[in-house]
């Protein structure tokens, strides 16, 4: 074979893995194209508006629609107490807003991502005192179980809202998740049940309770402290 035809050959060699190359990246993009068209970006939706005679605020929640993060247990997992809270187990809410009666004015409850798994009114009553009115809220805010999503299987932190929406208060513990709550009208507290992941497996199965001052909200303690639970623990348990 002569160097003219050999170098025939290697340039079409060249030209033929070229061409191949050039149509395997046609492929692949047109191929993430599809995929893109495939996946509709999410769109607000407008739930229905809320009204409660106790407040001076129209509610509006906001959802999206699809929603990466819809689906799953929504129920059992989640409560280990009684599920009659008129708001529970709804499609997932990302913001509220508050829609003022009196001046026309708006403002959303949260700056930030988050899913709102529940919202309740609660009253604290004393005698001689005007009565005091809280929105409890359930909010999923952080991805504690890195499976990129935010469902029940996440940390699900209780927080207190005036009725505007306005000055939102952490009441739970960061890494825990909000199961029940009752108030008691005569000690002006709430008391929460919550779980914790007390061996960072990423599974919320240990009970505990917790109090907050509704006079004076905030991360509540727990009832049952360390100390009294390994001494109750050397009563009833073998060591």
């Amino acid at each position: 074979m002569n160097r003219s035809n050999l170098s025939i050959k290697i340039a079409s060699i060249f030209v033929a893995t070229v061409c191949i190359s050039c149509n395997a990246k046609i492929d692949n993009r047109k191929e993430s194209q599809a995929n893109a068209q495939q996946t509709p970006q999410p769109n607000i939706v407008y739930g229905d508006l809320i009204i409660k005679q106790e407040t001076d605020y129209l509610m509006i929640p906001v959802s999206i629609f699809p929603d990466v993060n819809q689906g799953g247990n929504n129920k059992g997992s989640l409560y280990s107490g009684s599920l009659s809270r008129s708001s529970r187990d709804r499609k997932n809410i990302y913001n509220l807003i508050f829609y003022s009666k009196k001046d026309a004015s708006t403002n959303t409850l949260l700056d930030k991502k988050a899913i709102i798994k529940s919202f309740d009114l609660i009253e604290k009553k004393a005698i001689g005192q005007p009565v005091k009115r809280f929105w409890l809220y359930r909010i999923i805010e952080e991805d504690t179980n890195k499976d990129k999503k935010l469902d029940y299987r996440d940390a699900t932190i209780g927080y207190l809202s005036d009725l505007s929406g306005r000055n939102l208060q952490q009441i739970t513990p960061d890494n825990t998740q909000l199961n029940d709550w009752n108030i008691v009208q005569s000690t002006g507290a709430i008391f929460l049940e919550i779980t914790k992941d007390t061996d960072n497996d990423k599974k919320y199965d240990t009970k505990s309770y917790i109090r907050v001052n509704l006079d004076n909200p905030a991360i509540g303690k727990e009832i049952i402290s360390n100390d009294l639970e390994n001494k109750i623990k050397s009563y009833i348990v073998e060591q």
